[in-house]
């Protein structure tokens, strides 16, 4: 009696790629609200991460890998724990982040958002 062949081998787990997956979550935050670097990080499981989230929004769309024309990186969303556009510098011109929170709908003074609280969008309970 002949042997049954053996299964073939799993397929490896597909390796992660943090700024891809930065770049997914950053463009699920819907326009008018605001996310922070933390919270990003938190939810992708790097808890202490909120310096990569922001490598991850800087190479957005200079990365031909992660970039995608049908579906930009909106990183002007993303700001800091304290409501304030600390990556405002990235930007084009220093007023472009502000502007294009604006153009959405959210105030912003001294670069700190306006109702920050009731802004935020956290991925852990927005998308669970």
């Amino acid at each position: 009696m002949k042997k049954p062949a053996a299964p073939p081998p799993a397929a490896p787990p597909a390796e992660r790629n943090f700024f891809h997956d930065v770049h997914e979550v950053v463009r699920l935050i819907p326009p008018g609200r605001v996310s922070t670097y933390g919270a990003i990080a938190h939810y992708l499981g790097a808890r202490q991460g909120s310096r990569a989230v922001g490598y991850a929004l800087n190479a957005a769309n200079l990365d031909a890998l992660t970039a995608r024309r049908d579906a930009p990186v909106p990183a002007h969303r993303v700001i800091n724990r304290l409501g304030q556009l600390s990556g405002r510098h990235h930007f084009p011109t220093p007023t472009a982040m502000q502007e294009r929170l604006e153009a959405e709908g959210v105030r912003v003074e001294d670069d700190t958002v306006v109702e920050f609280e009731r802004l935020f969008w956290n991925p852990a309970t927005e998308l669970e």
